[in-house]
């Protein structure tokens, strides 16, 4: 948990009710359902998710069949993609390369936002290529039937640590959410306060090409004769 800053007025806490609401409504709701995108070869499409640091992170992706194609049936050697993840930095997290499906895990060294780019190879005619893919992070990352084989516990301790990692997973994203409110708050006091100083700047520039335009337009008529 990421310490308070000094000189921070204490965090907002909500009441530990409503978090239990909160957990009990995010540990049942229904998992949500593997995407589903259609990808025209020879281009790309990309999809982010903001990941914090330490927080683990689960992929799965598969192409999908042509319609009206049996399920047991092999996929045409055109239904083939490509998949790199990439950190907020560009540091690589997983590559495949002409796939017809697969899978990644990673736990995150860096916060902020993940990028899953899918491409498909040129071909000619070009082919519409169908794939699922399911992403997954922090606490929904977590397997738990696999948890609950190795430790031996009944479902209601399953439960009962989905709820307090699910409290937990709502206590650091609102410390995450404070640092980057203040982050945000003194990002616009460091431009207010340039902004300030570049409106002074202008206008004193502005000052001094008039000045140096009166100071011509004199020395001018003195020539002249005229003053």
């Amino acid at each position: 948990m990421a310490a308070r800053r000094a000189g921070s007025s204490a965090p907002r806490w909500l009441p530990p009710s409503v978090l239990l609401l909160l957990a009990v409504l995010f540990a049942a709701s229904p998992a949500a359902r593997a995407l589903r995108f259609d990808l025209e070869s020879g281009h790309t499409k990309c999809i982010s998710d903001e990941i914090k640091v330490d927080s683990m992170a689960v992929g799965k992706y598969q192409i999908v069949g042509p319609e009206n194609s049996s399920p047991d049936a092999p996929l045409p050697e055109s239904h083939r993609i490509s998949l790199r993840v990439t950190s907020p930095y560009g540091n690589s997290m997983h590559y495949s390369e002409n796939v017809q499906s697969g899978h990644f895990a990673f736990t995150a060294t860096e916060a902020g936002d993940y990028l899953a780019c899918f491409w498909a190879p040129d071909h000619k005619p070009p082919v519409t290529v169908t794939f699922e893919f399911d992403w997954k992070s922090g606490v929904t990352a977590k397997d738990w039937p696999n948890v609950a084989k190795k430790g031996q516990v009944d479902m209601m301790e399953i439960e009962l640590r989905k709820l307090a990692d699910t409290i937990k997973s709502i206590h650091e994203e609102m410390y995450y959410l404070r640092e980057r409110e203040e982050e945000m708050q003194n990002m616009n006091k460091q431009t207010n306060s340039r902004m300030g100083w570049l409106g002074f700047l202008s206008l004193g520039i502005c000052l001094s090409v008039a000045g140096l335009q009166l100071w011509h337009l004199k020395t001018f008529f003195e020539r002249k004769k005229l003053l």
